[in-house]
Protein backbone atom coordinates (compact mmCIF):
# COMPACT_ATOMS: atom_id res chain seq x y z
CA UNK A 1 0.00 0.00 0.00
CA UNK A 2 1.34 3.47 -0.70
CA UNK A 3 0.49 6.81 0.86
CA UNK A 4 0.60 9.83 -0.75
CA UNK A 5 2.92 12.53 0.45
CA UNK A 6 0.03 15.35 1.05
CA UNK A 7 3.60 17.98 1.75
CA UNK A 8 4.73 16.81 -1.86
CA UNK A 9 1.33 17.02 -3.14
CA UNK A 10 0.78 20.48 -2.28
CA UNK A 11 4.96 21.18 -3.49
CA UNK A 12 4.07 20.01 -6.79
CA UNK A 13 0.89 21.63 -7.29
CA UNK A 14 2.17 25.02 -6.10
CA UNK A 15 5.36 25.15 -9.23
CA UNK A 16 2.32 25.10 -11.29
CA UNK A 17 2.08 27.70 -13.98
CA UNK A 18 -0.51 28.64 -16.97
CA UNK A 19 -0.10 28.04 -20.54
CA UNK A 20 1.60 31.00 -22.86
CA UNK A 21 -2.43 31.67 -23.90
CA UNK A 22 -3.63 31.49 -20.90
CA UNK A 23 -1.03 33.44 -19.35
CA UNK A 24 -1.95 35.77 -22.03
CA UNK A 25 -5.38 35.97 -21.44
CA UNK A 26 -5.13 36.05 -17.21
CA UNK A 27 -2.50 39.06 -17.67
CA UNK A 28 -5.14 41.05 -20.16
CA UNK A 29 -7.81 40.18 -16.86
CA UNK A 30 -5.66 41.28 -14.37
CA UNK A 31 -4.60 44.48 -16.42
CA UNK A 32 -8.40 45.64 -17.18
CA UNK A 33 -9.41 44.30 -13.95
CA UNK A 34 -6.66 46.27 -12.34
CA UNK A 35 -7.05 49.26 -13.85
CA UNK A 36 -11.06 49.18 -13.03
CA UNK A 37 -10.94 48.89 -9.42
CA UNK A 38 -8.22 51.72 -9.18
CA UNK A 39 -9.68 54.13 -11.61
CA UNK A 40 -13.60 53.55 -11.79
CA UNK A 41 -14.27 51.77 -8.66
CA UNK A 42 -11.87 52.34 -5.64
CA UNK A 43 -10.35 55.75 -6.73
CA UNK A 44 -14.19 57.30 -6.64
CA UNK A 45 -14.61 56.27 -3.46
CA UNK A 46 -11.18 57.85 -2.21
CA UNK A 47 -11.42 61.23 -4.22
CA UNK A 48 -14.86 62.17 -3.40
CA UNK A 49 -16.59 60.36 -1.03
CA UNK A 50 -19.06 62.98 0.06
CA UNK A 51 -20.75 62.49 -2.88
CA UNK A 52 -20.95 59.06 -3.11
CA UNK A 53 -22.40 59.19 0.46
CA UNK A 54 -25.19 61.82 -0.50
CA UNK A 55 -26.08 59.95 -3.72
CA UNK A 56 -26.37 56.36 -2.04
CA UNK A 57 -29.46 54.72 -1.60
CA UNK A 58 -31.43 55.45 1.36
CA UNK A 59 -31.28 51.73 2.29
CA UNK A 60 -28.15 51.59 1.76
CA UNK A 61 -26.21 53.81 4.27
CA UNK A 62 -22.40 52.70 5.16
CA UNK A 63 -19.98 54.57 7.90
CA UNK A 64 -18.08 57.19 6.09
CA UNK A 65 -14.77 55.79 7.83
CA UNK A 66 -15.69 51.99 6.04
CA UNK A 67 -16.27 53.99 2.60
CA UNK A 68 -12.68 55.06 2.84
CA UNK A 69 -11.49 51.17 3.59
CA UNK A 70 -13.21 49.84 0.67
CA UNK A 71 -11.71 52.38 -1.08
CA UNK A 72 -8.09 51.71 -0.43
CA UNK A 73 -8.92 47.54 -0.56
CA UNK A 74 -10.22 48.21 -3.75
CA UNK A 75 -7.25 50.02 -5.09
CA UNK A 76 -4.79 47.95 -2.94
CA UNK A 77 -6.43 44.95 -4.86
CA UNK A 78 -6.14 46.86 -7.90
CA UNK A 79 -2.16 47.44 -7.69
CA UNK A 80 -1.77 43.63 -6.75
CA UNK A 81 -3.48 42.38 -9.56
CA UNK A 82 -0.78 44.48 -11.90
CA UNK A 83 2.51 43.35 -9.91
CA UNK A 84 3.54 39.54 -10.91
CA UNK A 85 4.30 38.63 -7.12
CA UNK A 86 1.20 39.89 -5.58
CA UNK A 87 -1.47 38.64 -7.76
CA UNK A 88 -3.02 35.43 -6.73
CA UNK A 89 -2.59 37.59 -3.24
CA UNK A 90 -4.55 40.12 -4.54
CA UNK A 91 -7.08 38.15 -6.69
CA UNK A 92 -8.01 36.30 -3.46
CA UNK A 93 -8.40 39.57 -1.19
CA UNK A 94 -10.80 40.96 -4.49
CA UNK A 95 -12.59 37.90 -4.65
CA UNK A 96 -13.80 38.28 -1.14
CA UNK A 97 -14.10 41.60 -1.53
CA UNK A 98 -16.41 41.36 -3.94
CA UNK A 99 -18.63 38.24 -2.25
CA UNK A 100 -19.23 40.46 0.43
CA UNK A 101 -20.21 43.39 -1.93
CA UNK A 102 -22.72 40.93 -3.38
CA UNK A 103 -24.09 40.21 -0.21
CA UNK A 104 -24.37 44.11 0.91
CA UNK A 105 -26.25 44.06 -2.54
CA UNK A 106 -28.94 41.50 -1.81
CA UNK A 107 -29.43 41.23 2.02
CA UNK A 108 -28.55 45.41 2.63
CA UNK A 109 -29.86 47.11 0.02
CA UNK A 110 -32.26 44.70 -1.06
CA UNK A 111 -31.23 44.54 -4.98
CA UNK A 112 -30.34 40.77 -5.00
CA UNK A 113 -30.57 41.35 -8.91
CA UNK A 114 -27.40 43.87 -8.63
CA UNK A 115 -25.05 41.31 -6.67
CA UNK A 116 -24.38 39.09 -10.23
CA UNK A 117 -21.78 41.14 -11.38
CA UNK A 118 -19.65 41.26 -8.20
CA UNK A 119 -20.28 37.17 -7.79
CA UNK A 120 -18.80 37.21 -11.93
CA UNK A 121 -16.12 39.03 -10.71
CA UNK A 122 -15.63 37.11 -8.07
CA UNK A 123 -15.51 33.83 -9.44
CA UNK A 124 -13.30 35.37 -12.02
CA UNK A 125 -10.75 36.55 -9.12
CA UNK A 126 -10.92 33.28 -7.65
CA UNK A 127 -9.71 31.53 -10.97
CA UNK A 128 -6.89 34.34 -11.35
CA UNK A 129 -6.00 33.20 -7.98
CA UNK A 130 -5.78 29.67 -8.48
CA UNK A 131 -3.53 29.96 -11.57
CA UNK A 132 -1.16 32.18 -9.83
CA UNK A 133 -1.15 30.39 -6.62
CA UNK A 134 2.63 29.45 -7.51
CA UNK A 135 3.44 33.30 -6.52
CA UNK A 136 1.91 32.65 -2.78
CA UNK A 137 4.92 30.13 -2.59
CA UNK A 138 7.22 32.58 -4.06
CA UNK A 139 6.53 35.22 -1.41
CA UNK A 140 7.48 33.00 1.32
CA UNK A 141 11.31 33.38 -0.37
Amino acid sequence: MTTANPAATFAADATYRPGKVRNRVLWTLQIVLGLFFIIASGGPKLVMPNTLMENAPANLTIPFGLLIFIGVAEVAGGIGLLVPRLSALAAAGLSVLTVLAAGSQAFLAGQPAMAIFPLVLAAIFAWIAYERRATLTDLRN
